[in-house]
C-alpha cells in the first residue's frame, strides 16, 4: 500500500460531483493518501448545471463531500473557489459580502478567488478561470451546446474505459482529451486562455496562478508568470501538491489507485506572452 504523502497544499478543480463522468473513487483513493495543512478546491466541484437536468448522485459523490467537511473539521483549512458550473455559490458569496460577512460551509470558506502564498513566499492567485473563458462569459447557449457535447464524448469514452478493464488494459486514455487535444481550434483556445489569465497575474503583481476550468493540467513559465492548471477529475485524474518548500508538482493519479507521475515545478524553457492574443 502507498504510504500516506504529507504535503503542505493541494489544489484540486472539475471533479464535477453529481454527472457520470466524475471518477469519485479515484479521488477518494487520492485523498486517503495525500494529507495537506491547505486544500483548494479550484472551482467546478458539484455540477449544478448537470443535476438540474438530471439528478445523479451515487454514493461515493456524497464520501467525497464527506471526506472533505472531515479534513476541514479536523483542522484542514479548506478553500472552495467557485466555478462555472457552481454559480449559486457566487451569488451566496456576493450576497453575504455585501453585508460586511463572508461565506462559509461548515469549516469550508467560499470565495470567488483569493491569493495563497507559498512556503517559500511567493503570491499565487487561485482562481477557477472561467471569467477568461469568452464562450463562457459572453455566450452561455454555445457553452452549454459545447457541454452537451462534451458529456457525450465522455459518454463514450467510459465504454472505452470498461472495455479496457475486460482486456487487463491499464489506461486512463480519454476519447475527449484525444479530440480536444488534436482539434486546431481547441488547442488555440488553451493557448490564448493560458495567455489571458498569465497576463492578468502580471498586471496584479502576483508570482504565478492556479486555475482549473479547461480540463487540461498544465505547469509553464509564461514570461516570468508561473501558470499552474490542476486539471480535473473527469479525464485526467491530476492534482497539483506544494511540497514543505514551496515546490509545485503535478500529481496524475493511475486507474489501479497509484500515482503515474510527478511533474515538477515549472518546465526548462520560459514561453514568452503572445503580444497578438493577449493584446
Amino acid at each position: 500500500m502507498l504510504e500516506t504523502a504529507n504535503c503542505r497544499t493541494i489544489f484540486i478543480s472539475d471533479i464535477h460531483l453529481g454527472t457520470k463522468g466524475c471518477q469519485a473513487e479515484a479521488l477518494l483513493d487520492f485523498l486517503r493518501h495525500y494529507r495537506a495543512t491547505h486544500l483548494y478546491l479550484v472551482g467546478d466541484i458539484i455540477d449544478l448545471w448537470a443535476l438540474r437536468r438530471r439528478w445523479y448522485w451515487p454514493s461515493a459523490h456524497s464520501t467525497v463531500i464527506q471526506k472533505i467537511l472531515r479534513q476541514a473539521r479536523n483542522g484542514i483549512r479548506v478553500v472552495y473557489v467557485q466555478g462555472n458550473h457552481d454559480p449559486i455559490l457566487g451569488f451566496l458569496h456576493s450576497l453575504l459580502e455585501a453585508e460586511g460577512g463572508g461565506l462559509h460551509f461548515g469549516d469550508i470558506r467560499i470565495v470567488t478567488d483569493c491569493v495563497h502564498e507559498t512556503a517559500d513566499g511567493r503570491r499565487i492567485w487561485v482562481t477557477h478561470g472561467d471569467q477568461f473563458d469568452v464562450s463562457a462569459r459572453y455566450a452561455v447557449w454555445l457553452t452549454r451546446l459545447g457541454d452537451r457535447g462534451y458529456g457525450l464524448l465522455l459518454a463514450l469514452n467510459r465504454y472505452h474505459q470498461r472495455l479496457n478493464r475486460l482486456l487487463g488494459i491499464r489506461s486512463r486514455w480519454s476519447l475527449s482529451a484525444f479530440v480536444k487535444h488534436r482539434i486546431k481550434k481547441a488547442v488555440q483556445f488553451i493557448s490564448q486562455y493560458e495567455q489571458f489569465l498569465a497576463l492578468r497575474c502580471h498586471q496584479a503583481g502576483y508570482d504565478g496562478v492556479v486555475c482549473g476550468h479547461i480540463h487540461h493540467a498544465e505547469i509553464k513559465n509564461l514570461a516570468g508568470v508561473q501558470y499552474f492548471n490542476d486539471g480535473d477529475w473527469v479525464e485526467s485524474c491530476t492534482a497539483l501538491v506544494e511540497d514543505f518548500d514551496g515546490q509545485m508538482h503535478l500529481v496524475h493519479w493511475g486507474p489501479d489507485g497509484l500515482p503515474v507521475d510527478q511533474r515538477p515545478l515549472l518546465d526548462p524553457q520560459s514561453v514568452a506572452l503572445d503580444e497578438e492574443v493577449v493584446a
